[in-house]
């Protein structure tokens, strides 16, 4: 796998420090308008949530890019909240390179974010609204143009896959440090 172009967040998101040396969490942060919207954005590969042969994009060919299929399909969480407010609301996106597309959308406790994690709980109690894809047109519409005015967009793409390359990277050296220890090690 070659490397991807090295690029930077598009502008105002900024990095989060140590978001490379974490399992999991956000990557990106921003602020947004007069009210000081929070946004973060925590990115993963399509292809470790879906089995092996459910991405749509592995068709055989190969890319020419030298990267594989998995990585030309991103999965967003991207988490807007207003700053004193104790909720916030959560999108689940598919990022691809000419789009975005929203999988699910919900009004979530921060606090619960905080207890949880960041995973989901159904025993909360919280009313967590319809199947996006059921919600009225204009209503979806409205949500991908809402998302779009505030930064969250394919624009995004490029700096998400080279970050994902970079970190996948990163725990493959570490991996193959551990793995050579364990080798390397004098038995008893």
């Amino acid at each position: 796998m070659a490397p991807p172009p090295k690029t930077s967040p598009p502008k105002p998101f900024t990095i989060v420090k140590g978001a490379l040396d974490q399992a999991s969490g956000p990557v990106l942060r921003r602020e947004y308008g007069d009210a000081g919207e929070e946004i973060s954005i925590s990115v993963g590969r399509l292809a470790n949530i879906l089995p092996p042969d459910a991405d749509s994009d592995s068709d055989g060919a190969g890319g020419d890019d030298g990267l594989s299929a998995s990585i030309s399909q991103l999965l967003l969480h991207v988490d807007i909240s207003k700053p004193g407010t104790g909720k916030s609301l959560q999108f689940l996106c598919g990022l691809y390179p000419d789009a975005i597309g929203i999988h699910s959308v919900c009004l979530r406790s921060k606090d619960a974010e905080l207890l949880e994690g960041n995973k989901a709980s159904k025993a909360d109690g919280e009313y967590r609204g319809r199947i996006f894809q059921e919600l009225d047109e204009k209503i979806r519409d409205s949500l991908h143009l809402y998302i779009e005015a505030r930064g969250i967009n394919e624009k995004l793409f490029p700096f998400l896959q080279a970050w994902l390359y970079v970190k996948d990277h990163r725990n493959l050296i570490r991996w193959f440090k551990s793995v050579g220890t364990v080798i390397s090690e004098p038995k008893p």
